[in-house]
């Protein structure tokens, strides 16, 4: 795990990562411990748009930790980490209203 974790520090991209796994556990420790935007356990990445997070429409991506630029109020300085937890949930489900 601590390997697995290590190498997506080192290599991921801070957008998008997901852990397949019955192990609670390992799945806790992934979900904690890896630092990307979106960490999910046993549920499609294609989870990670803002239309489906419910941030509306999505027009940009960012995998920056601080984005901000010229004058901004407290929530431009804000980041956010979301972390789902499913069984074995795919986002084509959602698409069709299941």
């Amino acid at each position: 795990m601590e390997e697995a974790i290590n190498h997506i520090h080192k290599f991921g991209s801070g957008h998008t990562d997901v852990i397949v796994t019955e192990n609670r556990d390992n799945a806790e420790k992934f979900l904690s411990s890896v630092d990307s935007a979106c960490v999910f356990h046993n549920t499609s990445s294609r989870f990670a748009d803002g239309f489906r997070l419910g941030l509306g429409a999505e027009v940009g991506i960012s995998t920056g930790r601080i984005h901000a630029r010229g004058p901004v109020g407290v929530e431009g300085l804000l980041t956010t980490k979301w972390e789902l937890r499913g069984d074995n949930d795919t986002a084509a489900e959602y698409a069709k209203g299941e």
